[in-house]
């Protein structure tokens, strides 16, 4: 093998470490096999399909997950729409903050006992009407009994 075909190799081999299968790139992104065959076929992922399996680049599969649309980064307005720096939450991590159920919280600001606004799709809620909200009814323990 001359010197030229070897460096060839070599690089094909490198090049060939760099590719992983679905399973793979699944199992790197931490999401389901079904949502890398997904971003494949809405074309937010390159691949190539060698006769029988896909393979992906392991550099297309960052460009992917830095693409990825994620809620922490989404946008309304040209603002971030839960810019906790600023004190806006959703309504997931309110609800991890004060340890109830997501529900619970989507019921407080449906019946008017948590104050919320829309951006967009999403409830946003600052952490001074959270605050209150705690405070006014998940502080204290319901100490109303029923006499008869």
């Amino acid at each position: 093998m001359s010197m030229n075909q070897e460096e060839m190799a070599v690089k094909a081999e490198n090049e060939e470490k760099k590719l992983v299968s679905i399973t793979e790139a699944a199992r790197i992104n931490n999401v389901t096999r079904q949502a890398i065959y997904v971003a494949i076929k809405m074309n937010k992922l390159k691949a190539k399909k060698d006769t029988t399996r896909w393979e992906i680049h392991l550099d297309d599969l960052e460009d992917y997950r830095e693409q990825k649309y994620s809620r922490t980064k989404s946008t309304f307005g040209g603002e971030l729409v839960f810019d906790n720096k600023k004190g806006y939450f959703s309504v997931n991590q309110v609800a991890k903050m004060l340890r109830v159920p997501p529900q619970k919280i989507y019921y407080a600001t449906r019946s008017g006992l948590l104050k919320a606004h829309r951006k967009g799709a999403a409830w946003v809620m600052h952490e001074n009407d959270v605050k209150e909200y705690f405070e006014a009814y998940l502080g204290k323990k319901n100490t109303s009994e029923v006499t008869g």
